[in-house]
């Protein structure tokens, strides 16, 4: 078994020095937020989004006003997405629940699924105003019972998007602010003299943004590292290489540094894929973007069978894993690191983006080796609760819990343990030392 690479982007030594020079950035960014509050968060808006308003949330009637201008089509086309997503989150929703269980007689124990009390979603701007994003963050963390719900996003031509703005407002936000960049995250985690901080970030973004959710997590929760979008197509020869040319450059227009990957069994297919996006770059409107991050970040990767496609897809672990081939079921049975699969010729990565039902905030850089996407769970804290109800349960528990705080050499422990089996045992434990 051989893996040929008969195309492969730059090394991952490169692209980690790019993240230190981010790193750099955002750390005394957040460290000035941190200390000026509001006057630092206005400096930044001016510098970078020529945007600095005596205030940066939205007020009702300026939520409206925004809303005003979405087309009659948008606006329907909006509603539909959103209906798909509220439909896929209220089922998972619905699939967490409570539990209560009577372990042994008077031992009662159980968990409880709490939503996060306040969120604040972060959506992109900049080139690609990604209206999309609003319905995964807001309308999710809504249908989780999210109380407190703020969302951000930069102004577009130095004032709201209109349509990220009825997204926004549509899903459930509580709060709307126009806000991008670093000085939104930073805003919303750490708070400013108008800003209540938050107690978790969710939403994709930039270098920048990504890297300060990841230097505020611990202060507060997030839903995910993640870094540039990543597509990857596994294919075979029952599919032409127009289809998989298409889909590897729809996602290559993110941004110059998204990867995109095909990975085949097929040489003919993936000399005539390589050929078809030579072609397709001639014609496509944003090939600018998207030919930097082929030529920098594309790979085709040859195997010798199925099942070395799969353990290269596996070890790869992309963001959006489509899969087009005789056995899609059989991926589907045997992927285990990745953060969203597209199964067969007529499912694409663009329709999981925008408005099929899923989550589209999704682990990269190899995290989907330990988690998954955003969903109404991620918005949930699942919190454990005991009870014991009768004096016999709380003196052979104690008794067992005296002996095993011992052995530990807690015995400040052992004695919450005795107190219980002298008051509800009857039985006369020496202080300090274990039940018998």
């Amino acid at each position: 078994m051989t893996v040929t690479y008969l195309k492969q982007g730059i090394s991952e030594e490169h692209r980690a020095k790019d993240d230190a020079k981010v790193r750099d950035v955002v750390e005394t960014t957040l460290a000035d937020i941190e200390s000026r509050g509001d006057a630092a968060v206005r400096e930044l808006s001016q510098k970078f989004d020529s945007y600095a308003p005596e205030r940066f949330r939205l007020t009702q009637s300026e939520i409206e006003a925004a809303m005003q201008k979405v087309s009659a089509r948008d606006m329907e086309d909006i509603k539909f997405a959103q209906a798909q997503i509220r439909r896929f989150a209220e089922a998972q929703r619905a699939s967490m629940t409570d539990i209560e269980v009577e372990t042994m007689p008077g031992v009662i124990l159980g968990h409880k699924n709490i939503p996060v009390q306040s969120v604040g979603c972060y959506v992109p701007g900049g080139k690609f105003p990604m209206v999309a994003s609003a319905h995964m963050s807001v309308l999710t963390a809504s249908v989780a019972g999210v109380p407190r719900i703020i969302a951000s996003a930069p102004p577009v031509d130095g004032a709201p998007h209109p349509a990220i703005v009825a997204a926004m407002q549509m899903g459930g936000a509580h709060e709307i602010y126009v806000l991008g960049g670093i000085q939104a995250v930073g805003a919303m985690a750490l708070g400013t003299e108008t800003i209540d901080p938050v107690h978790m970030l969710v939403g994709p973004g930039n270098a920048f943004v990504a890297e300060a959710k990841r230097q505020l997590y611990g202060k507060v929760g997030i839903d995910l590292f993640a870094g540039p979008t990543e597509t990857m197509v596994i294919a075979d020869e029952t599919v032409d290489a127009e289809l998989c040319a298409t889909d590897l450059l729809g996602q290559a227009e993110h941004g110059y540094n998204s990867p995109a990957c095909l990975i085949t069994n097929s040489r003919k297919l993936a000399e005539e894929t390589m050929a078809e996006i030579d072609r397709l770059l001639k014609i496509l409107p944003t090939a600018e973007t998207a030919s930097v991050s082929w030529r920098d970040y594309g790979d085709v990767i040859l195997c010798d069978s199925y099942e070395e496609m799969l353990d290269v897809a596996n070890d790869m672990a992309y963001e959006h894993v489509q899969v087009m081939t005789d056995r899609d079921d059989w991926f589907l049975e045997n992927m285990h690191s990745y953060g969203a699969l597209f199964l067969g010729p007529r499912t694409n990565v663009a329709n999981g983006d925008k408005v099929i039902g899923t989550n589209h905030t999704l682990p990269t850089r190899k995290a989907g080796r330990y988690t998954g996407g955003l969903w109404v769970g991620k918005f949930l804290k699942t919190h454990s609760y005991q009870k014991v109800i009768t004096d016999e349960a709380a003196a052979k528990i104690g008794e067992y819990g005296s002996r095993l705080c011992m052995l530990e050499g807690f015995v400040g422990h052992a004695e919450q343990c005795n107190i219980r089996v002298r008051r509800y045992g009857g039985k006369n434990v020496a202080y300090g030392t274990a039940a018998e």
